[in-house]
Formats: C-alpha cells, sequence, structure tokens
C-alpha cells in the first residue's frame, strides 16, 4: 500500500518482486475516487480564494486612505438616502402595477442582495434556529479583536476549557530525575472542602453509615401471611398470644385512674400522674440509638444487670470499664480515613467524654467496694490523663496511706515516683524506696497492727529491693547499689543467732555499728561478717591485720585523656562510660596508708547508713534467699536461670540496650544457640550509648578480684542446692567472656581461653562439685567453641560414666547427651547420614542401655530397642506428670521442689526420631509432651488461683512448669529451622509451630528472632504485621512491639539498600515500598502509648535514634524531653542525646546534675584535663 492511499493509483506500478502486504494493513473500505474528487474541489476553492482577498484588501485600504471627516459624511448621506426609501416604499408598490418592465439590472441587484445575506449569516451571531434555511457554515468567524487579552494578558477563563485529570503522573518524565507537582491550590481546597460539607447528609456519610452496622430494620410493609382469609386485609393484625408477650416483657400495666384501658406505657402512665421517670442505680453509658448500635446498648445494658446484682465483682467492674474504649472504638474507629480539623476535634472531644466516663463508673466501683485495691489502682490509671501530675500524687499517698499491706500497690506508686519528672530526684525516689520496703517490713512482722500481712508479701519485699538496686544502677549510682547488696549478703547469710528472732527494725539498729566500724565488707579483702564481727567484739575486739596479708597491687595510673583532637563531647561521653566500667565498687579509706573520709576525691563514691539502712529486708525462707543470689549474681553480670532473668524483664524497666535483639539462631549452631546467649539485663558497670560497645569484656581487674572474694566468702555457708547454682553460674560466665572475645575481640581469646579453662577445672576439682554433670556439660562446651573438639569429646565421655547404668532416669546426663549430639549433628553439615555411622545416633543409643555413649557404629537392632525405650520412658514421664497432685506429688518432684526436668528426655528423643526416622517423628513427640506439661500447668494455675493463700512453693511449681514448656517450644522450632536449613521442605510447619509458641509465650526473644528470620524471605509482609497485630492488641506487652519495630526497620533497610544499588536504566531487585517510616512511627507510638512501653527506655532510645537517621534532628530532641517525662532516671537516654546533639552537651549535664544523676566526669574538670 502506498503511503498516501488517495494516490495509490497514481504511483508507478510496483514491482513484481515485492512481498505482499499483510490483510491488517489495507483498508477496503476507502475508495480512491471518493479522495481524488474532495482534492480537486478543495484546489478549486483555493484558486478562486486569491482574488477575492486582493479585491477586498484594495476597499480596505481605499476606505482607510480617506480621512475621518468625509467617512462621517458618507454615514449621513446613507442615512438620509435609506429615510427617503422608506417614504417613496408606498409609492414604488403602487407603480409596479402600472408598469411590469424588469431590466437586467435589476436582476443583477437583487442577485448581490441574496449574496450579501447569506455571507452576512457567517459573519454575524445568530442562533441556528433563526435561519429562514439551512447553511453550510452553521458557525462564524469572529474578526473583532478582545481588548481584555492586551490588558490581562492571559485569556478569560470561560473562554478555557475544562477537564479532571486521572493520576498524578507525567508521560515522557523520568521518575528518577524528574517530578511534577499536582498540589491543589487553595480555592480548590476550599471548594472540595464545601462540597464535603454538602455531602454530609448523605447516605455514604458516617453518620448513615452508622445506622447500616444497626440490627436489620423494621420491614416497610408487613409479612403476607399465609391465610387466605386474612388476604385483602389493609391494616396490620395482632397476634393472639399478644397479651400474653406484653405481661411477660412487663410492659403492660394494671389498669388505673390514669391508664384505665391499661394501653399505656410506664412512662405515659408516669406522666399522666405528674411523676418523672425513676432514674437508674448503675452508671450506664448515656448514648442515642441513632449514635451507637443496637448489640452495644445491649450489652451495656447486661452489664448494668449484672453489676446490680453483685457489686462486689471486682473484675466485673474493670471489663465494664475496658469496655467503654470499646465503645468510643466502634463509634470513632471507623472514621480513620476521614481527615480534616472537624474530626480530630471530634476525637479529642470523644476521648476526653471517655475518660471522664470511665472515671466515673470507678469512682462509684470504688464508692461500692472501698476496700478493693485494684479498683483503686484502675481509677488512678484514668486519673494520669485527667489529674495535674500534684493532685496525681496526692492521690497516690492517700492511697498508699489506707493500703500500706499491698505489694502490687507499692510497686505502681515506686513507679509513679520515679516517673515524675517535675518532682524527679534521685534521693527523693531512693527514700521512697526505703519508707515502701519499712512499710512492708513493719506489717510482715506484725509491727503495723492495722493491716495483715497479705499473701506473697516476702516475694514482693524482693521485688521491690531488687527494683530499687536497678533504679541506682540505671542512674548511675553504682556505689549505693553494690553496697546494698553487700548489706544485704551479710544481713541475709552472716546474721548473728542472737538477732535472727528480733522483727526487721530492731536487727537494722543491731547492724548499723558494724556498717559504721570500717571492717572488711562481703567482697572484700580480709572480710569476715557480721557474725564474726559480733562475736569478737563480745570477746574484746579485733586484732589489726599486717599489711604483708592484704594484697597492694597498685595500679598504675594512665593518662585519660588519649587523643586530644577528638571534639569535646566525644572526649567526655569516652571518660564517663570508663570511668563507669572501672569506679563502680564503693571507695573505702586504706587505714595500711593511714587513709581517712577526707581523702576520697569524689564525696559520691562514699556511702552511708542512711542511704542503705531504710531498705534492709529479712529473707527467712532458702527459696527466697538462693532467688536473692540470683539477683545479686545478675546484678554483677553472670547468667542465672532463665526464669529469673524473664521475670526481671516483664515489666520493661531493664531493657535498655540491643542485646534482647542478639538472641536469634546462629548459622554456625542452629541446634546450640540457646547456650550461647548473653544475659538480657545490664550488668554493673557497662553504661554507655545505645550502639557503643563494651569497654571490658568481663568486670575488668577489680571486678573479678571482687568477685573472687565474694565466692570465697559466702561459698562456706550456703547449701548444696546455692552452692551448685553458684558454681554453674561462674562456669557459665567464663564461657561467656570467650564467646564475647569470639565475636567483638579475637585477640584476647587465646589468654581468655587459658584463664577460663583454669577456673573451669578448679570449680570441677572441688568435692562437691565432681560428681555435678551440669558443670561436666559446660566445661565440655567451653571446650568445643574454643575449637578443641576432641577434648570436649573426652569431657562428655568421662562425664557421662559418673552416673553409672541410671541412663534415662537422670534428667542431667539426657541434656548433656542431647547438647552433645546436637554439637555431632551442626558438625556433620547438611550432607547425607549414616545411621551406623553417625556419632550423634550413636551417642543417643547408647544412652538408653547405661553405657558410655561414644560416636561407635550401631547394628539396626540397637537403634530398634533404643527407640522402644525412649518411648516407655517418655509415657512414664507423661503420665506421673497427669496423675493426681494429692499424695503422690511429693515423690514427682526432685531435690529442689520441683516437678521433673522433661527437655532432656524429650529432646534426645525427638532428635533421635528426627535422625532416623523424619522430621514429622520429631515433631509429633515435641506436640505430645507440650500439650501434656501445659495442661498439668493450666491445673495448677486454676487449683492456686481459686485457693486464696497459696504458697511459693507452688508458684515456683508453676513457673517450672512455664520454663519447660517454653524451653520444648525452642528446641521444636530450633529443630525445625535446622531441617529447613540442611535440606528442601515446606516452611508451613515451622510458622504454624512458631505462631502457636508465640501466641502461648509472647515475651520469648529467640522465638521471635526465629520469626522475624522466616518472615524475611518473603517481600510481602502482610501475614506478618497481622500476627503482630494479633499479639500486641488489647496488652501492654513491650517485646512484641519492639520485634514488630525491628521487622519494619529491616524491611526499610533492605528496600533503601535495593533502591540505592540499582542504577538508572537497571531493574529494581526488590520493589520499593512507600510509607515505611510513618509505618515505624506509628508503632513506636503506640508501643510508648502502653503503660509497659512508656516505662522502657529501650523504646524510646531506639525511637530517638530513628528520627536522628530520618535527618528528623529537631523532632529527636523534642523526643528527648518527652521522653525525660516518663523515664528521668535512665542515665543512658542523657548519653544518648549528648552523641546526638552534642551542639546541648551543657544543657544535658545542667538536667544530670539538677535530677542528681550520677555525673563522674563535670565539665569544668574536663576543661582542666584538655588543657593539660
Amino acid at each position: 500500500m502506498a503511503l498516501f492511499p488517495a494516490f495509490a493509483e497514481v504511483s508507478s506500478e510496483p514491482n513484481k518482486d515485492s512481498f505482499k502486504e499483510p490483510e491488517w494493513l489495507k483498508n477496503k473500505s476507502f475508495r480512491t475516487s471518493d479522495a481524488l474528487d474532495l482534492h480537486n474541489r478543495l484546489l478549486s476553492k483555493s484558486q478562486e480564494a486569491p482574488s477575492e482577498t486582493e479585491s477586498s484588501l484594495s476597499k480596505d485600504d481605499e476606505e482607510n486612505d480617506a480621512p475621518v471627516k468625509k467617512k462621517k459624511k458618507r454615514a449621513d448621506k446613507k442615512k438620509k438616502k435609506k429615510k427617503h426609501k422608506k417614504k417613496s416604499s408606498k409609492h414604488s408598490d403602487s407603480s409596479e402595477s402600472d408598469s411590469e418592465i424588469v431590466f437586467p439590472s435589476d436582476l443583477k441587484r437583487v442577485q448581490e442582495a441574496d449574496s450579501s445575506k447569506t455571507a452576512k449569516i457567517g459573519n454575524s451571531f445568530s442562533w441556528l434556529d433563526d435561519l429562514p434555511f439551512p447553511t453550510a457554515r452553521p458557525f462564524c468567524v469572529d474578526n473583532k479583536p478582545d481588548p481584555a487579552n492586551w490588558t490581562y494578558k492571559c485569556l478569560y477563563r470561560g473562554d478555557v476549557a475544562r477537564y479532571k485529570r486521572k493520576g498524578n503522573s507525567s508521560l515522557g518524565v523520568d521518575p528518577r530525575k524528574q517530578e511534577v507537582s499536582w498540589e491543589d491550590s487553595e480555592s480548590t481546597k476550599k471548594q472540595k472542602s464545601k462540597q464535603k460539607r454538602k455531602l454530609e447528609g448523605r447516605y455514604f456519610s458516617s453518620a448513615s453509615r452508622q445506622l447500616l452496622k444497626d440490627e436489620n430494620p423494621v420491614a416497610t410493609l408487613p409479612k403476607t401471611p399465609s391465610s387466605n382469609v386474612l388476604s385483602d386485609v389493609t391494616f396490620i393484625p395482632v397476634e393472639e398470644d399478644w397479651d400474653e408477650k406484653k405481661k411477660e416483657a412487663g410492659t403492660i400495666l394494671q389498669p388505673s385512674s390514669t391508664n384505665p384501658l391499661g394501653v399505656y406505657d410506664s412512662s405515659t402512665a408516669l406522666w399522666l400522674q405528674g411523676k418523672g421517670k425513676e432514674e437508674q442505680k448503675e452508671e450506664g453509658l448515656e448514648v442515642e440509638p441513632s449514635q451507637v448500635p443496637v448489640p452495644a446498648v445491649n450489652r451495656t445494658e447486661e452489664f448494668n444487670r449484672q453489676l446490680r446484682e453483685q457489686p462486689s465483682d471486682t473484675e466485673l467492674w474493670i471489663k465494664y470499664i475496658h469496655y467503654q474504649d470499646e465503645i468510643s472504638e466502634a463509634l470513632f474507629g471507623d472514621n480513620e480515613d476521614q481527615q480534616g480539623k472537624d474530626m480530630s476535634e471530634r476525637r479529642k472531644s470523644s476521648y476526653r467524654a471517655v475518660l471522664e466516663k470511665k472515671l466515673s463508673i470507678a469512682e462509684r466501683a470504688v464508692a461500692t467496694n472501698p476496700g478493693s485495691v485494684s479498683l483503686q489502682r484502675e481509677r488512678l490509671k484514668i486519673c494520669q490523663e485527667l489529674y495535674d501530675p500534684s493532685a496525681l500524687a496526692k492521690e497516690w499517698k492517700k492511697l498508699v496511706f489506707l493500703h500500706p499491706n499491698s505489694g502490687a500497690l507499692l510497686k505502681e506508686y515506686l513507679l509513679f515516683t520515679q516517673s515524675y519528672f517535675s518532682n524527679f530526684s534521685v534521693s527523693k525516689v531512693n527514700s521512697a524506696y526505703g519508707k515502701c520496703l519499712s512499710m512492708l517490713s513493719a506489717v510482715r512482722d506484725g509491727s503495723m497492727v492495722s493491716h495483715p500481712a497479705l499473701p506473697g508479701t516476702d516475694e514482693d519485699i524482693l521485688d521491690i529491693f531488687t527494683q530499687q538496686c536497678h533504679f541506682l544502677r540505671q542512674c548511675g549510682h553504682l556505689e549505693k547499689a553494690v553496697s546494698l547488696f553487700q548489706a544485704m549478703m551479710d544481713f541475709t547469710f552472716f546474721k548473728p543467732d542472737s538477732v535472727k528472732d528480733l522483727k526487721t527494725k530492731q536487727q537494722i539498729e543491731f547492724f548499723e555499728p558494724f556498717w559504721d566500724s570500717g571492717e572488711e565488707r562481703v567482697g572484700e579483702f580480709g572480710a569476715k561478717g557480721w557474725r564474726a564481727w559480733m562475736q569478737q567484739q563480745e570477746r574484746g575486739g579485733w586484732i589489726q591485720p599486717s599489711a604483708e596479708d592484704e594484697e597492694d597491687e597498685e595500679e598504675e595510673e594512665e593518662e585519660e585523656v588519649k587523643d586530644r583532637s577528638l571534639p569535646r563531647w566525644k572526649v567526655w561521653l569516652d571518660l564517663e562510660s570508663t570511668r563507669e566500667a572501672a569506679q563502680w565498687l564503693p571507695w573505702r579509706p586504706d587505714k595500711a596508708k593511714g587513709q581517712s573520709e577526707e581523702d576520697c576525691e569524689d564525696p559520691d563514691r562514699q556511702v552511708l547508713f542512711d542511704d542503705i539502712g531504710p531498705s534492709l529486708i529479712c529473707l527467712s525462707s532458702p527459696e527466697l534467699q538462693l532467688r536473692f543470689l540470683q539477683h545479686f549474681l545478675s546484678f554483677l553480670g553472670l547468667p542465672v536461670e532463665s526464669a529469673v532473668s524473664a521475670h526481671l524483664c516483664q515489666t520493661g524497666l531493664l531493657l535498655e540496650d540491643l542485646s534482647l535483639f542478639t538472641q536469634g539462631s546462629d548459622p554456625k549452631c542452629p541446634l546450640t544457640y540457646q547456650h550461647n546467649q548473653v544475659p538480657v539485663v545490664n550488668s554493673v558497670g557497662h553504661m554507655t550509648t545505645l550502639q557503643g560497645t563494651r569497654k571490658l569484656v568481663g568486670l575488668g581487674r577489680q571486678g573479678e578480684r571482687f568477685l573472687s572474694n565474694v565466692v570465697n566468702m559466702i561459698q562456706p555457708v550456703l547449701s548444696a542446692q546455692q552452692q551448685a547454682v553458684l558454681s554453674l553460674s561462674l562456669m557459665q560466665y567464663e564461657k561467656q567472656k570467650v564467646l564475647r572475645c569470639l565475636t567483638s575481640n579475637k585477640r584476647f581469646l587465646r589468654s581468655q581461653g587459658k584463664r577460663s579453662k583454669r577456673v573451669a577445672k578448679r570449680l570441677l576439682k572441688e568435692p562437691a562439685n565432681r560428681s555435678c554433670l551440669r558443670l561436666w556439660q559446660e566445661y565440655g562446651h567451653l571446650e568445643w567453641i574454643l575449637g578443641n573438639k576432641d577434648e570436649a569429646r573426652k569431657v562428655f565421655s568421662t562425664a557421662s560414666e559418673i552416673t553409672g547404668n541410671k541412663g534415662l532416669n537422670v534428667p542431667d546426663l539426657l541434656e548433656l547427651c542431647l547438647l552433645w549430639a546436637q554439637l555431632e549433628v551442626e558438625d556433620a553439615g547438611s550432607g547425607p547420614v549414616d545411621l551406623a555411622l553417625s556419632p550423634a545416633v550413636s551417642i543417643l543409643a547408647k544412652v538408653t542401655e547405661g553405657a558410655s555413649p561414644s560416636p561407635a557404629a550401631l547394628s539396626p537392632v540397637s537403634i530398634l530397642k533404643a527407640r522402644k525405650l525412649y518411648e516407655q520412658t517418655l509415657t512414664a514421664s507423661l503420665s506421673a506428670l497427669d496423675s493426681d497432685p494429692g499424695a503422690g506429688e511429693k515423690d514427682q518432684m526432685d531435690v529442689q521442689g520441683k516437678p521433673p526436668r522433661l527437655r532432656g528426655l524429650v529432646g534426645c528423643y525427638a532428635l533421635f526420631q528426627y535422625l532416623t526416622v523424619g522430621i514429622q517423628a520429631a515433631n509429633s513427640i515435641y506436640a505430645q509432651a507440650r500439650e501434656r506439661v501445659e495442661r498439668r500447668r493450666s491445673l495448677l494455675s486454676g487449683a492456686s488461683s481459686s485457693v486464696s493463700g497459696d504458697s511459693f512453693s507452688d508458684r515456683l511449681c508453676i513457673i517450672s512448669l512455664e520454663s519447660e514448656c517454653e524451653h520444648l517450644a525452642v528446641q521444636q522450632a530450633s529443630l525445625l529451622q535446622h531441617h529447613n536449613t540442611v535440606s528442601v521442605s515446606p516452611l508451613a510447619t515451622l510458622r504454624e509451630t512458631l505462631t502457636l509458641s508465640l501466641s502461648s509465650w509472647p515475651n520469648n526473644a529467640p522465638l521471635w528472632s526465629l520469626y522475624l528470620q522466616l518472615e524475611n524471605r518473603y517481600h510481602s509482609a502482610g501475614r506478618a504485621r497481622r500476627f503482630f497485630h494479633s499479639i500486641t492488641q488489647g496488652n501492654s506487652r513491650v517485646v512484641p512491639r519492639l520485634f514488630a519495630i525491628v521487622a519494619e526497620q529491616q524491611r526499610k533497610q533492605l528496600v533503601d539498600a535495593c533502591q540505592r544499588s540499582c542504577r538508572v536504566d537497571a531493574a529494581l531487585t526488590v520493589i520499593p515500598e512507600n510509607g515505611l517510616s510513618n509505618r515505624i512511627r506509628g508503632l513506636f507510638e503506640r508501643a510508648v502509648a502502653t503503660d509497659v512501653g512508656g516505662r522502657c527506655p529501650l523504646v524510646w532510645r531506639m525511637y530517638m535514634y530513628f528520627l536522628v537517621s530520618e535527618g528528623k534532628l529537631e523532632k529527636a530532641r523534642g523526643l528527648f524531653y518527652k521522653a525525660l517525662q516518663n523515664i528521668p532516671w535512665a542515665k543512658g537516654l542523657y548519653m544518648d542525646a549528648a552523641l546526638l546533639f552534642p551542639e546541648h552537651l551543657q544543657e544535658f549535664v545542667d538536667l544530670m546534675t539538677e535530677k542528681e544523676i550520677r555525673l563522674r566526669l563535670p565539665l569544668e574538670e574536663l576543661d582542666i584535663l584538655l588543657e593539660d
């Protein structure tokens, strides 16, 4: 086909060799003849047009050359001629009849007039309907100029075509380099707002949509009855049993003088009698049916009815108070998509109204139940957002005065006191802790006769004491916290027999002379304890030891400022953290050197008895003493039992750094990573910024000496169980230091490994520890970490021979063999497993026979026997666990008073089944064991809740079962993770296991880390976000919220890295996602809005760092002052602010001084050091 189809026939004949054109290029409906006719017609018109234009131009030129006066005269003559024609029109009509002669000139004149008429139609405006005949040009050309275009320099808005643009993109614009802004102007915004106001009453408005949520509307027409008799009835029939139903509902009243027929309802009858409607006694939610859904109104009425019948049910009152939030969410939750000032004002006013309503309900509940502490606490929580801080403080003091025996109430009061920024100072809060502990001790001793001791008072006292020590540590007052623990160690383990039967206040009075005597305390060289000092005082005093007996090792003073070229704020941060790590022990005058208290350069390093005396408590039971010892070891940085550390982290107060997120699976050791975890709670002497590194691997030279002195002094007075706990913590502490050298500082790995092995061998040589399998297990693991695998195998083999032929009846042996087998599986890699030669299968099979486990060859018969023995032992253990908790319960408990440990047996059996059968067999074993243990825990929890005075041992048993469930869940998830790593398998089983486990244990950090590793493989984050929302909804847990924030931050880092790495012309490997920053900010805001998250230092510090990383420095600085309103005691927050906003260092230091936060390097001293 030709380029121009009209001239296809004119063109030359195409070449025969040319290819045939496709059908889709041909237009069969096009005719060439029509196109040629149209073309010729246009050519003829174009030739005629120039002559006409030339004639018109010549006429216009002549008219333009004439003067203006002549033009006026011509116009006047034309007017006169027109008048003359009108006058002579009659004469012309009469003359037409006389003569009908037509001249050619007259015909020509008529033709010219007709042509002028048709021309005027195209040059003037007129309606198409007014034309006498249709014209070929139904339009006109306006040649008259518009002077407005000269004046306003733009077209009139009415002459510009209007259209609506769909989409915000622009064709031909590179989105990576160019951008077009389509923002609406102010006028359009006003018009849109007016349109929204007009549409508020439409069917899609919020008020109309709320009506659709109510129950089904009443039908406009009644249902047609099935009977043919009533088919023609025009009125609504009344049912026969209508009277009976109304009588049952109580709506029909008895006939009276005002209601003779009994047809009026109760309100109308009262109105006729001149009476008002009776007020409801219970305060319900005053709602209108048009605003609140009918189910909400019905549920409110149900609450009112139940509270009227059971006014002493405090849990029902609290549920009713919380239900007001659900009503508010139902009213305003669906309008979140609506924006504007009016909607935000409505939300604020509604939130205020809901708070006032909740407060009125709480006050009514407290008036009904004046002795309920839980209702009082709920009322004060509501008052936090309505009252001023000073008024709220008065309310708290009044409540504590009325209920001095409630430990839970005192904990809440102390948290409020240390969060009350306007009146906060370390000395005031410390004295408040002392008063509360003294009050509870008096209640426990019986000195306060007005209030009896409640169940669990001893545990509450210990928790408050531990909370005070960590509060002082977070404030930087490490010396006072260490002195508190020193005094408590003497007060608990070295108490003289003569004062044990006295009350706590009298015992403190006897203890004060010992503390002020200047004698050595726990942890100092030569300390002998309070008991020995009292006995020696009765005999005549101490004999001063010679100076040669003391270890006098003077440390060389190093220059503190190593690089003077660094900025001033960086030098301050470095020296402050260095002194924090080195000077955490209280200063004592050296008698050998003749020092006195006046020789101390820093008076804050001295601790007086008035600072610690009111906080001393009595711990009588061995369980509480062991728990206190574990708290002290955890304070020094030693690993302790997971149940104790989890209890410390539940409130969120002790979550300070990012070590919480390092609890996940290690790719190098997916099965044994739970044995390599570091403590989540910060230890003494390691106060740095959020992203700062530890100054020391352990406690330093002075700290290690202090720890060894404590161990040597306290070990002889401990029981066998307490000695085992202490030795195990020391062994795990040595392994922890080796792990830190592996990750941070490998230069000192060899020397640290030698020291740790020396300490481990010394612990194993002690007579009480030679048969302790847990110590042997930790020592073997230490050798394996250092790379001495053959030596580790010898240690494991030697330890397994200690128990003899007991085999599966020793939980410690099973845990040792499980760790050994897991290490062998990790060492074997992802290759095929030969059952006969597998070391792990051999170890797990030999332990069932009671023989020494060794990686030797096995026969198929041995494997079958081992499987049978595992199955029988597990069935017997689970049946014993489910037995009646009555007479035989003591036989099922181990020596420590806890239920038998099943993690070793279940782990060995599951790993054996995984290696010999498959992952499904191992998964079924874990599911069965977890179900039985969880059932047992729920039974014990229900029994203890029904009994008001449950003992501490019962609660300890429940905690142990919870720990077993968590360990089994972590073992199962780790095994599934390992299986997915070494083989190809679906991830649905692992995901289901993790979601079920996290729903039961939402504060378990290792499980959350595994869940994040699983979900990070997918680009779509909808499933993970929904799961996080389901876990965090309706509670104030902080650990799930932190992991939700970390998941979004990891996702944002991935998207940002992909966008930066790709070139302009390259395709993106990951789809960019917008809005992640706003989502992360929303998660942070929701986290700090909760009670636990608002008092968690880690949440505020992470939030501040995130805003700085986004470049929002002013908002981050404002967030710092907002964080001070919630956690003014956290010294790490001030150090983060000094790092992120160094220009305001002086302001932050002044704040620390005002609030009595421990400042070890004043800026004046820093200036002197920099000058020197």
